[in-house]
């Protein structure tokens, strides 16, 4: 039988930890955490690349003595456990099999389970019954034969490991090693020797140390079900378990994250990148003046394709010392790949109808949307539509601007998953459909049955060609220009020197070889 073994971390860091045959796995994770500084509740052990059960005891697990152990972080995602709580002989009277069972997290807490099933609002029974705060009366010796009622602690028998001491009971089913499946709780009863007042009062002094422990920064399941034991706990000061109300459910996983994520933070980082997908000029297209009226009477801007075949941006001046990465660039791509590398659990059911329901209703406050349409020789015409604006109506507006009316066209825009072709004679609204927010560009291509002549000349009708203007591209202010730039570009080039001539010390001590000065 294993007399000790070693549990190695993610960083290489070991940690010897004495067994015996009846030691439980979940005891050495909890001790090999602590010597790591970690939280047991998010790691697991696996040996030879296989997970440990860390709910059997060492007998059981087949490790041999010295094993070796892996520390993993666990999925941050609590499972599904079935719990069956068998219960005693008073306590077993009109249930089937004398047991209640129903699912929980896995990050529930013993406790929590206790008053669940006590209070009704688990196991399917409906009564409430009393297993966290019972008494049992005790007649003193006395001649005046008074008595006292005393406190009978519930006592949990998993896996032949007794469980009756509040900390213990304050266990989740996680630390246990219970992460799926089905586990099996027999309850019983033990009276203890403190008085029923008191030993409820230190239960209620338990739970306001064990929430102070956790704090306001405290995250995860497991401090959510102490808060709710402690809510819990005010109701069973009382000895009378029929005067107690039921308790607050377990947290769900979505309840976790509706406090840290904003659901309409997706859409709007979805609509700010399609905003930085095609940035505006710096003079707006929107310009009032000149005012023309296009089709359907809609105020429209014409801008004339550029006159030179090289871009503007590629015709800038640039410093070539900006593309070199830095130590800072390195750093940041470290951190980007080690948050990257962590497990990330995926978005509920609730949590995405949470989602679609805030991105619906920031559709629905939008009021216009300003669309780019361009052409293939690169005139564009901007003009806005109202929240009312179906896919049709952008079609006959863009069929008002042809020369050839009759050629079939389509039009395509960048959505948050990709390019999305704008479904022709649809009654889909732009905004609430489509989702077309703030600026928006629209491509506009031929389809297979356009003529060749359509191809080959300028698709928009010369009465708006000739109201065309240039895009006006201011350029940025800048004091220094290109001697700024050779200054900034030596400096680098000055840094660079300096750390090679720190590195210049020759070969270092640890790779000197025996012999040699």
């Amino acid at each position: 039988m294993a007399s000790h073994v070693v549990v190695i971390d993610s960083t290489a860091r070991r940690a010897m930890v004495k067994t015996t045959p009846g030691k439980y796995l979940s005891d050495v994770l909890q001790e090999a955490c602590t010597k790591f500084g970690l939280n047991a509740s998010q790691y697991g052990l696996k040996n030879n690349n296989k997970q440990v059960d860390i709910s059997r005891t060492i007998r059981l697990s087949g490790l041999s003595s010295g094993a070796k152990l892996e520390l993993v972080l666990l999925s941050r995602s609590p499972s599904v456990v079935s719990v069956a709580l068998q219960l005693p002989g008073t306590e077993a009277q009109d249930i089937p099999n004398g047991r209640l069972t129903d699912k929980f997290p896995s990050t529930t807490t013993l406790w929590l389970i206790l008053r669940k099933f006590e209070s009704g609002t688990a196991g399917g029974a409906g009564a409430t019954r009393n297993f966290t705060a019972r008494g049992a009366p005790q007649i003193s010796n006395s001649p005046t034969g008074a008595g006292r009622l005393y406190y009978e602690t519930p006592v949990l028998q998993v896996m032949g490991r007794e469980l009756s001491s509040f900390t213990d009971l304050q266990k989740t089913l996680a630390q246990l090693g219970f992460n799926s499946g089905s586990i099996l709780l027999r309850l019983s009863f033990k009276t203890s020797e403190t008085p029923l007042e008191e030993a409820m009062g230190e239960i209620e002094q338990y739970f306001k140390t064990v929430q102070g422990e956790v704090g306001e920064g405290s995250r995860g399941a497991h401090a959510g079900s102490v808060a709710h034991s402690e809510s819990m706990l005010e109701t069973s000061q009382s000895a009378i378990p029929e005067d107690a109300s039921g308790p607050q459910s377990p947290p769900e996983p979505a309840e976790l994250l509706s406090s840290s994520i904003d659901p309409s933070t997706t859409s709007s980082n979805t609509s700010e990148k399609r905003k930085a997908d095609y940035p505006p000029p710096v003079t707006s297209p929107s310009e009032p003046e000149p005012t023309i009226t296009g089709p359907n009477h809609r105020p429209i801007s014409v801008f004339a394709p550029p006159s030179n075949a090289t871009p503007h941006a590629a015709r800038q001046t640039y410093n070539e010392a900006d593309y070199e990465p830095t130590i800072d660039h390195a750093k940041l791509h470290q951190s980007r790949l080690s948050t990257d590398a962590r497990n990330k659990r995926l978005p509920t059911d609730a949590e995405l109808a949470a989602q679609q329901t805030a991105h619906a209703q920031k559709l629905a406050e939008v009021k216009e949307v300003e669309i780019k349409v361009r052409f293939p020789d690169q005139t564009q015409v901007v003009s806005k539509f109202s929240n009312v604006d179906t896919a049709g109506s952008l079609y006959d507006f863009v069929r008002g601007l042809l020369e050839n009316e009759n050629e079939p066209f389509s039009l395509s825009f960048s959505a948050a998953r990709g390019p999305r072709v704008v479904p022709k004679e649809s009654k889909d609204k732009l905004i609430g459909g489509l989702g077309m927010i703030g600026r928006v560009l629209v491509n506009f291509n031929w389809d297979e049955g356009a003529s060749a002549p359509a191809r080959l000349e300028s698709a928009v009708k010369e009465q708006w060609r000739q109201k065309a203007r240039e895009i006006e591209v201011r350029e940025p202010e800048s004091s220094g220009g290109v001697e700024e730039m050779e200054v900034v570009s030596e400096g680098k080039g000055k840094e660079k020197a300096e750390a090679k001539e720190k590195g210049k010390g020759g070969i270092p001590k640890w790779l000197k070889l025996p012999g040699k000065k």
